[in-house]
């Protein structure tokens, strides 16, 4: 972790409510933003993959991370023993090729996929950790972060500023119809 105070020693009301906040904000996106999936979206993300083409296991995962936009690889311990435990439900069929097991789905794979009602984890347009808002929001801490590390008192102020308003702009799109 760093100072939470600034090198240069400004301190304020503003900025130690800034600092909190940013600190904060970090630190909820960055637990979201881990590689950790809520219950069941693997085997969702998995059979969604296999409905669109058969691949071996890196592929699932290079795919889900591609799609998450990096917010989400699931481990290589999670994705095999998922993919077995729906090749022992009869939804996925392996081959080899290449010295890799290629993994596709079955015809009852294809039947769950479609009718299944729930979306990929990525396509869910509320799906925590997934999508450009919490990689944007960490960046914007850190962003603001940097400018309390090492901003003049007069950059620390109008950082503040800038933060506040994105703050009113964030709310005003909650309120839009």
């Amino acid at each position: 972790m760093h100072n939470s105070f600034p090198a240069n020693g400004f301190m304020g009301n503003n900025l130690d409510g800034m600092w909190q906040a940013v600190e904060e904000f970090r630190s909820r996106f960055e637990k979201r933003s881990g590689t950790r999936a809520g219950r069941g979206e693997l085997r969702t993300a998995i059979l969604a993959l296999l409905a669109e083409r058969p691949m071996h296991g890196y592929q699932i995962i290079r795919e889900i991370e591609e799609r998450s936009g990096g917010s989400w690889k699931p481990s290589a311990g999670s994705v095999y023993p998922t993919l077995q435990l729906l090749a022992d439900e009869g939804f996925v069929s392996t081959e080899e090729a290449n010295g890799r097991k290629i993994y596709s789905l079955t015809e009852a794979g294809r039947e769950d996929v479609a009718s299944a009602e729930t979306a990929a984890p990525w396509e869910s347009a509320g799906a925590p950790g997934f999508g450009a808002l919490p990689k944007a929001g960490v960046e914007l801490a850190q962003a603001a972060a940097q400018v309390g590390r090492t901003g003049t008192p007069k950059q620390v102020q109008e950082a503040v500023t800038v933060l506040e308003e994105a703050r009113r702009r964030l709310y005003s799109i909650l309120a839009q119809d």
